[in-house]
């Protein structure tokens, strides 16, 4: 099997994905004076890595970006100083887990893992509106084409099964107009996707009307705006915070999760969330 036909957050065309190991950085690269984001290697051995990759760096190299210079295969790949292969995808404005291969066969056995969904993804997110019942959407997603990059796909393919779990963490309301009522809601949620179609948490959050703040595709404008201008933050408040599957090699399975960043920390005091109201949320409820 092909390593870049898993099933990942983002799916885009096989040309696209596939790993070229002469894939060195451009001269200009060393010499420009935009500063490389940092990347913090959460899990290492023989076979794999696993890092946290930041809001607002691409997987990889792409058409859609050429103007772009850092990536997170090439940051990962000088960082440990290997070639390594992608298996999933995160969105570019979705930071946490990014999980890679250090070889094509390691690469190819993961990807039967997400085919055969023994993988686990878990993601911490911000939504609008409080929520007070865990449940699980299986609501089927249309396929989202690229202009480009899809221009030759099949308009009327049927909608693909997809099937999120969401459990409802933390709520507040604070004294501050976003739209047409006097206060604002929202709500930190805990997402479990058991399919991987472009752009599902995204998606399924805004078939539930409780859209992630920050998703500028999917989510709602006036509430991306208020947190641009009240917060002085614009990001997507979406994190895939831990990741588990069977090691490639020797089966055992393996458990990665990730810290949340501080902007989610800063966040979580201006909405009124105190330290003893995480404390009662061990990891978030990610167990």
């Amino acid at each position: 099997m092909n390593p870049d036909n898993c099933i990942g957050d983002e799916v885009v065309s096989d040309e696209l994905l596939v790993p070229n190991e002469s894939d060195e950085l451009a001269p200009d690269d060393a010499t420009c004076e935009e500063q490389a984001p940092e990347i913090e290697v959460l899990y290492e051995d023989e076979d794999v890595v696993a890092i946290h990759k930041p809001a607002g760096l691409l997987v990889h190299r792409s058409y859609l970006a050429r103007r772009e210079r850092f990536f997170a295969m090439q940051l990962t790949r000088d960082k440990i100083g290997c070639h390594v292969f992608p298996v999933h995808r995160l969105d570019r404005p979705t930071s946490g887990i990014l999980l890679f291969a250090k070889s094509s066969e390691m690469a190819n056995i993961l990807c039967e893992q997400f085919v055969n969904k023994t993988i686990e993804k878990h993601y911490i997110a911000l939504v609008r509106g409080n929520m007070h019942e865990a449940g699980l959407l299986d609501y089927a997603l249309k396929q989202e084409l690229d202009d480009l990059g899809d221009k030759h796909a099949d308009t009327d393919k049927a909608a693909q099964d997809a099937q999120t779990s969401y459990k409802p963490l933390l709520n507040c309301e604070i004294p501050y107009p976003s739209g047409r009522y006097s206060t604002s809601r929202y709500c930190l949620i805990h997402l479990t996707p058991h399919t991987g179609r472009k752009h599902q948490l995204r998606r399924h959050m805004a078939h539930l009307r409780h859209p992630i703040i920050g998703d500028t595709t999917h989510g709602d404008g006036k509430q991306n705006r208020f947190f641009r201008e009240h917060f002085n933050i614009n990001r997507l408040w979406l994190i895939a915070k831990k990741l588990s599957f069977e090691h490639p090699r020797t089966g055992e399975r393996v458990s990665i999760e990730t810290e949340l960043e501080s902007q989610w920390l800063e966040l979580f005091e201006q909405l009124g969330w105190q330290a003893e109201d995480l404390d009662n949320q061990p990891s978030m409820l990610i167990s």
